[in-house]
């Protein structure tokens, strides 16, 4: 007896023709719409690229060829381009002084979070205390918190320690307020990694220390890669927060470059040297973690 002749005749043909095979016209049209995302990625990369073109063009003319005449002019006036503007550019020690207080401003700031943020998101995900639920409620609570209600209370606790106009005041605005969403963000991608993996290092006598060394940082790499990424640019592109808590001595490159756009408002050779510098650094900085990046932003989107 064999039970090929109870299944129904619709069935048995299904299980031999498998899948639907796809028309010509079928085919075409996924071509068709492949080619179409295609173009419309590489009309958005050439939408952004031309303003940092222009803005690099700009930095390379001086500034009789800038006031007179549009960027665009260089394809027949090539001899126009010339390295005069980042000479002078790194010839002033107060944008020189300005570059290093952004490089000592974004650089801890970013380390400092990226580090008790990490420490953090593992306590909130695999360690058991009490009130644990409340911090994490807490924690998300100060995500909808804006920078602007704290400027004046923190100016007036950073002036009665001493701390107004410091590079270290500004770098513990920056830890404060980037703590929030890095703590979040790094205890929701710790909770998917699997409990089997960190009950079976603690059944091998692992401490938490040991865990979080040897097991949820090598998996976390990519989070914690594309965090580095989003803290970084922040700090180093921020003008606010520079403004307030910032004096003359600690003033990062932004801060600079608005004194500039004051005092000389048609400086746009210095102006646009200035500014492609000030993105440079953040540019290299996301080229070397874009793999990282990547693979943070996709996490959790395939098992």
């Amino acid at each position: 007896m064999t039970t090929v002749m109870t299944r129904e005749p619709q069935q048995i043909e299904i299980l031999v023709s498998g899948a639907p095979r796809r028309s010509g016209a079928a085919k075409l049209m996924g071509l068709l719409g492949n080619g179409v995302v295609q173009v419309f990625l590489a009309l958005v990369a050439l939408f952004w690229l031309v303003p940092v073109f222009a803005l690099f063009v700009a930095s390379l003319r001086d500034e009789q060829a800038n006031t007179s005449s549009g960027w665009w002019t260089i394809f027949a006036k090539p001899a126009e381009l010339t390295v005069d503007n980042y000479a002078s550019l790194l010839a002033d020690s107060s944008v020189l002084h300005s570059f290093l207080n952004t490089v000592y401003i974004a650089v801890p700031a970013t380390v400092l979070v990226i580090v008790i943020s990490a420490l953090a998101a593992y306590a909130l995900s695999w360690i058991d205390f009490p009130g644990r639920d409340w911090f994490t409620l807490v924690v998300v609570g100060l995500l909808v918190m804006p920078v602007q209600v704290a400027l004046i209370p923190v100016a007036k606790l950073f002036g009665a320690l001493d701390m107004f106009g410091t590079i270290a005041g500004v770098v513990l605005f920056h830890v404060a307020f980037g703590l929030p969403f890095a703590i979040f963000l790094l205890r929701n991608f710790f909770t998917g990694i699997p409990r089997d993996l960190i009950e079976a290092a603690r059944m091998d006598g692992a401490k938490e220390w040991m865990i979080f060394r040897r097991v949820i940082l090598p998996i976390g790499k990519p989070a914690i890669a594309s965090l580095t990424i989003f803290q970084f640019l922040w700090v180093w592109n921020d003008l606010l927060v520079a403004l307030v808590f910032a004096d003359a001595d600690s003033a990062p490159l932004t801060v600079a470059l608005r004194s500039q756009l004051r005092q000389f408002g048609s400086n746009i050779d210095l102006l646009a040297s200035g500014a492609f510098l000030s993105m440079v650094v953040p540019l290299v900085a996301f080229l070397a973690f874009q793999r990282y990046f990547v693979q943070g932003v996709l996490a959790g989107s395939t098992k």
